[in-house]
């Protein structure tokens, strides 16, 4: 069971969660419960390395973040206690989940679920601290942003559970966000590749390395909402949305539709390097440092080189990132060979997701008419073999979604 910052928002949220997470343990389930940090407590802790040091040692940086979640795992091991349950926290240099060193952004490589497996045995409720880990040389680690929902499902798969409940401030996977569009219809099952690609573009339900790991461990899913009434069944019966693989699906009679899913990710910034040097080893010498720093570069565009040998190159990253990214292209400007850098965070990335997509040609130019009988403009335009995502102002993202929620039938009744 993993729980959100929403749902760890204070003492008589956490109470709640106690009194579900009982309710669990009564149905005769042996229970892990993984929590986030209270809701806002990570962007205070970043907001204080920030005005430390705005170039930030993401190793120390790792140290003061941490401690959110640890926080939360103590008070809800306290109020299991309370309610009469056996249940300790685990930290996560304590079981130890073992990553790598890379900080603010750290992978899972290991748990060691031993002592786990045998305290829940003898009846007690594990209260594991998401997001957090311990590298080589014994730091603290952070899996980077959402990644209790990674760490959750990475537990899940030490202990071999049937299945891990990630409870949130929604009671599942929606076409869209209900917040943009009331007539958003909550879905029933979403394959790992579907949420996977929904995940990447935008869709905050749950982490992409989580789906990533769910399926790659073959971890059965299940998204549903902690804001429900004290008195209500266990998950079990709880209606949430299940994320499984193809398999699982095959042999139905539930008709799969041409689209799944709309996000849109406002967390995006664009960057433009011009009259960029059109040979061999220029674009490496651009995304080589990038990757090196961990930073997450996703649309890539490059025009055709002109008469003169040069060619502009675009891409975009997370906003988080956009101060590292400008540092680093500027430390490396003569080895890159561009003429000037420009840097636009005032954009949002729409897409559109669905296996369907494989069978069904005229996806892409449904989204392009749609979005150009509103005037909107296109950007930047990437492409998988079940998603199709575009690059727009920020001001017009809910509009965008709105358009094409309609234009592909995903409207409610």
């Amino acid at each position: 069971m993993k729980f959100g910052g929403t749902s760890m928002a204070g003492t008589e949220r956490i109470r709640r969660v106690a009194g579900i997470v009982k309710r669990q343990q009564e149905a005769g389930h042996e229970v892990a419960v993984v929590v986030s940090a209270m809701a806002g407590e990570t962007d205070r802790l970043v907001t204080f390395c920030r005005e430390a040091n705005a170039l930030y040692d993401r190793a120390e940086y790792d140290v003061v973040v941490a401690a959110g979640e640890q926080v939360t795992a103590g008070l809800l091991a306290l109020h299991l206690q309370a309610l009469g349950c056996k249940a300790r926290s685990w930290l996560g240099w304590q079981l130890p989940v073992r990553t790598d060193d890379a900080h603010a952004a750290a992978r899972i490589e290991d748990i060691e679920s031993g002592a786990l497996l045998a305290s829940m045995a003898a009846g007690e409720i594990a209260v594991i601290p998401g997001f957090q880990g311990l590298d080589p040389q014994a730091r603290v680690t952070t899996l980077g942003r959402g990644g209790s929902d990674t760490s959750a499902v990475a537990v899940a798969a030490a202990v071999h559970a049937d299945r891990c409940d990630i409870y949130t401030d929604v009671d599942g996977v929606y076409t869209t966000d209900p917040r943009i569009v009331a007539k958003a219809r909550k879905l029933k099952y979403v394959t790992y590749e579907e949420m996977l690609e929904l995940a990447s573009v935008g869709s905050k339900v749950l982490q992409t390395r989580s789906v990533s790991l769910a399926m790659k461990e073959g971890v059965r899913v299940q998204v549903l909402s902690s804001f429900i009434d004290e008195s209500a069944p266990p998950a079990d019966s709880i209606p949430g949305t299940m994320i499984v693989s193809d398999e699982e699906l095959e042999g139905t009679d539930m008709e799969r539709q041409l689209i799944t899913g709309i996000a849109a990710d406002k967390n995006e910034a664009k960057v433009t390097l011009t009259r960029v040097p059109d040979r061999p080893g220029a674009v490496a010498a651009i995304f080589g440092p990038l990757a090196e720093a961990n930073i997450n570069v996703d649309m890539i565009i490059q025009n055709i080189a002109k008469d003169k040998g040069e060619t502009d190159v675009t891409f975009t990253c997370p906003q988080a990132d956009l101060a590292r990214t400008q540092a680093l292209i500027e430390e490396r400007k003569e080895a890159i060979g561009y003429y000037r850098m420009i840097a636009d965070s005032k954009v949002a990335k729409v897409s559109v997701v669905g296996v369907g997509m494989r069978s069904h040609a005229g996806v892409a130019s449904t989204m392009f008419k749609a979005l150009a009988d509103r005037g909107i403009n296109i950007q930047a335009i990437s492409t998988s073999e079940i998603k199709v995502s575009v690059l727009i102002d920020a001001d017009e993202v809910e509009l965008a979604v709105r358009v094409l929620h309609t234009a592909y039938e995903l409207d409610a009744a």
